[in-house]
Parts: structure tokens; sequence; C-alpha cells
């Protein structure tokens, strides 16, 4: 067995592992663990019943979390012309064109969010070796391939997150801080868990989520059962 350190087994105490709880329990359980000394990062972890190698059964899109991520992103914007004022005008970090290539080629990646528009993708195209492994790539499913410049990076500072399936059909994201009031995580939790289940793949058959875990940066997993999540996963069953 790994050694944990003695925050965390003293947090993992507070809980049962082999239990599911219900979503408001769980986050109660979660802010009372005393597993760091930084606000940590409020992590949820899907994992849904489909094969990710099939397209029919591919998971992937972004949305707007209702009270944010609680963390400030840097914005880049591949633009050029009146596109590029709207985006510095939108609040954008960061806007070029073969400028910003150039700067990347040469390992700057101080952003979070790159996003850029449709006749931008030609030159942004060269950087897949280098922003596809961070998840940097700008993709139309996720929104940061458009014309609104200004919608995507007002979305991007308010708090959009962006999901895919790993190999395994597991889909991990932030919700939030640890300071963040409870409702406001189960509102962000249940909005993200919404969102996967409207989404679900034509390809994906029998029951589709099959574990639903929330954890905290520093903390250990505590198991949600999905059927305590308002108006959300008992969708599933229609």
């Amino acid at each position: 067995m790994a050694k944990v350190g003695k925050k965390y087994a003293e947090a993992a105490k507070l809980f049962d592992k082999q239990k599911q709880y219900d979503v408001a329990e769980a986050i109660d359980i979660l802010k009372k663990m005393d597993t760091a000394k930084f606000d940590e990062t409020v992590e949820l972890a899907v994992n849904l019943n489909v094969d990710p190698k099939y397209a029919d059964q591919q998971v992937r899109g972004a949305l707007v979390l209702p009270h944010g991520t609680g963390k400030s992103k840097t914005v880049l914007v591949f633009a050029q012309g009146d596109k590029e004022k709207e985006a510095l005008a939108a609040g954008a970090d960061y806007v070029g064109a073969d400028d910003l290539v150039e700067k990347i080629k040469g390992g700057w990646l101080e952003f979070d969010v790159a996003i850029a528009t449709p006749n931008m993708m030609g030159k942004v195209g060269r950087l897949g070796k280098i922003l596809g492994p961070k998840g940097l790539m700008p993709n139309p499913k996720v929104g940061t391939v458009t014309m609104d410049v200004t919608k995507a990076v007002s979305e991007s500072k308010a708090g959009k997150v962006e999901y895919r399936t790993d190999k395994a059909g597991n889909i991990h994201s932030s919700i939030g801080k640890k300071s963040f009031e409870a409702d406001k995580l189960i509102d962000n939790l249940t909005a993200l868990v919404d969102t996967l289940i409207k989404v679900k793949p034509s390809g994906a058959k029998g029951q589709y989520i099959k574990s639903i875990t929330v954890s905290s940066t520093m903390g250990p997993g505590i198991h949600i059962n999905q059927y305590s999540i308002k108006g959300a996963a008992k969708k599933e069953e229609n």
C-alpha cells in the first residue's frame, strides 16, 4: 500500500470509502478535511460506460459553471484586424497572429486558454504538436474556434471548463475551490453532471454513469450516489 501523509490519513477517517454519499453530505465531508494550507481545487471525476475509441461513444464539450472555477484564466486569442480589437476589448490577455505563433514555437506557453478565429487555423494548425498535448489547441467542439471572440473570451474568463473522456471513459474537471460555499459547489457539480447526461452518446448502452467521485487537490476521493443529484442523474432513468 502506498504511503500517505498524516493529513490525508486523518481526512480519510472522516468517511467510509466503500459508501456512496448523498451529494450534500459528500461536499460537507470534503469541506471539513484539513488537507492543505492553500485553497484547494475541488475536482469531480465521472466514470462513464463508454469506449472512446469508437466515434459514437466519445464525450467532449465545454460549459460555463454557474459559479465559475475560482481561478482567473489567462486567455490568448489568435486574431487579426477588427477581431483583434474585439478580443482585446473583451478582456483577452494576449492577442496576435504570426507573432504569437513564433513565440509559442519558441517554448512560451504562459496562458490557460487559446481561442482562434477560423481564418487563423491555418497558422495555428502548425502548433498542433505543441498545443495538443497540453490541451490548449483551439477546437470548434468546445467553442474556441469561433468568430464570436467576445463570447469565447467572456465565457473563458467567467469559468468555462472543458470536459473530455480519457481512454478509460473518465471525465475529470474542476468544479470550484474548497473555500466556495457548499451550495455553490453543489450547483457547479450538478451543472456538469446534467451536461454529461444531456450529451450522452448514441453508442452508449446500459447504465451510462458508472461512478461519481469528488475530491480536493490533496484529499481522498468521496463516492457520490448519483441519484442524490437533484434533477440531473435521475434523467438517466428515463
